[in-house]
Formats: structure tokens, C-alpha cells, sequence
């Protein structure tokens, strides 16, 4: 009973008034009720549009490149015959456990005008001048990309690390005598034995990617020209900087409440079986 309370006050009612403020109208705590006033804002936004676009194109590339690194790198470290294995899984690991604002900083800096990015290119000719990462809006998009594929890679590597090491090895060396390659074992054994936790990373990522906040907050403040800019952000923006729109705020909300059901539902539909 103490935790049902604790879940309802602190998780379902929430939800419930985030809900009901969705159909809310109006400045700081001056709302009324506007029906679906909000959901017609929505249309006509430009900056939630500029938002919503830059959330799905980091979900559209920055997972799929993420969970196959991961997948790789556990494929890797799961050979026995690999020299430092513990050294690269901590290393790879590490940036997961990192506070979030060292990293972030760290990161700003790599990518700054005179930052070692720069001068690691300028030293090997590989560029003439310094490009302004965060600057220019196609570089920052990288950079955020790069960012957070960095940071959360060695977290689901784990997951598939911890997988492959119960898959049960008399399999693999069935497949070895019969003379199956290894990237045919990889592909045909390891892969498809992986499927639940594959989808396991796959959700957990498109729900983290999907309330992206704190990497574009910290490392470019949703610039340059909002070319950063995710839905978490201009959510926080409309709660809590200029005039608050409380409202129109919940509205953004459950944009990212509906993609995460419906990339979810289509990620599950993927993944299960097929019979004949």
C-alpha cells in the first residue's frame, strides 16, 4: 500500500494533470480551458517543427549507428583471445559513468575553435582552417550526434556483452567444424540469438533519444539557430524561461509521449517471431 501511494502521487497523478493542462490555454498560472487550441498551435509552430525534425533526425541516425558500434565492440570483447579486453570494455564503458556536465564540457572543448579536434585535423593537413563546429548548423548536428553515440554506446554494449557470454558455446564450435565462416556465424547465430536484448537497446534508446536534453543544452544551447534544438528542450524552454506557457508546454509533451508508443509498437511488431 506505501508504494501504490508513493506510485500514484508521484507518477499517476502527474500524468493526469500534465493531461489535463495539455488543454490549457493561457500565461504562468493564468489558464483556462481551450480544448484543442493547443493541439492546433502545434500546426503553425515553426520552432516545434524546427524541434520535432532535429529530435527524429538524431533518432534516425544516431541509434541505428549506436546500437550496431555496441554490437561490434561486444562481438569483440567477447573473444578470449583479445590482448586487454578489460582495459578496452572499461574505457569504452567509462564515458557512460562520467558526470554528465564534466563530460559535456570536455566535449565543448575538444570541438572548439582552437580545440584538439581542430588541431589534430590542421596538424594532418586534413584541413586548411578551423571549422566552427559549433557554429555552423550542419557541424553542431554532428557534434550532438557524436556526443551522445560516445556517451551511450559502452552502456548497451553491456547488454550484448552479458548476452553473448550465455549463448552456449557448443553451438559456435558445431558451426566452426562444419567450416562456417565467422562472420556467418556472427550473422546467423549470434545476431538472431540476440534479438530480445537488441530489442531491449533498441527501445531504451529511442525513448533516451526521443527526450534528448542534456547534451544540446550544455554543449550548444540548442544553436546555432535552434539547428539543436530537441522537444525536451522547448519544453523546458516554454516551462521554465520568458513568459511560461504551462499548457502548450504539456501539449509538446505528449508529442514525445505518442512517438515513444508508436516507434515502440513498430519496434516490437519488427522483432517477433514470424511462423509459418
Amino acid at each position: 500500500m506505501p508504494a501504490l501511494v508513493l506510485i500514484g502521487i508521484f507518477m499517476i497523478y502527474p500524468i493526469l494533470w500534465s493531461l489535463w493542462m495539455s488543454f490549457q490555454t493561457g500565461r504562468a498560472m493564468q489558464l483556462s480551458f481551450g480544448g484543442l487550441a493547443n493541439i492546433t498551435r502545434l500546426t503553425q509552430d515553426p520552432i516545434f517543427l524546427r524541434a520535432l525534425t532535429n529530435t527524429i533526425t538524431f533518432l534516425a541516425i544516431q541509434v541505428p549507428v549506436m546500437l550496431v558500434l555496441a554490437l561490434l565492440f561486444a562481438n569483440a570483447l567477447n573473444d578470449t583471445r583479445l590482448w586487454g579486453r578489460s582495459w578496452f570494455r572499461t574505457a569504452i564503458f567509462l564515458p557512460c559513468v562520467t558526470s554528465l556536465v564534466a563530460y559535456s564540457v570536455i566535449f565543448k572543448s575538444m570541438f572548439s575553435g582552437d580545440g584538439i579536434i581542430n588541431q589534430t585535423l590542421l596538424a594532418l593537413s586534413i584541413i586548411d582552417n578551423p571549422i566552427a563546429w559549433l557554429a555552423d548548423p550542419f557541424w553542431a548536428k554532428f557534434v550532438i550526434v557524436v556526443a551522445i553515440t560516445w556517451r551511450w554506446t559502452g552502456y548497451n554494449m553491456i547488454f550484448y556483452l552479458a548476452a553473448m557470454q550465455n549463448i552456449d558455446r557448443s553451438i559456435y564450435e558445431a558451426a566452426r567444424i562444419d567450416g562456417v565462416p565467422a562472420w556467418a556465424r556472427f550473422w546467423y547465430i549470434t545476431v538472431p540469438m540476440l534479438k530480445p536484448v537488441i530489442l531491449f537497446t533498441s527501445v531504451i534508446s529511442t525513448i533516451g533519444t526521443l527526450q534528448l536534453f542534456d547534451e544540446p543544452n550544455l554543449i550548444t544551447l540548442g544553436g546555432p539557430s535552434d539547428s539543436t534544438l530537441t522537444l525536451s528542450m522547448y519544453i523546458y524552454n516554454l516551462s521554465f524561461k520568458f513568459m511560461p506557457s504551462f499548457g502548450y508546454a504539456a501539449t509538446v509533451s505528449y508529442v514525445i509521449v505518442v512517438l515513444v508508443a508508436l516507434l515502440s509498437i513498430l519496434q516490437f511488431f519488427a522483432a517477433r517471431d514470424r511462423k509459418a
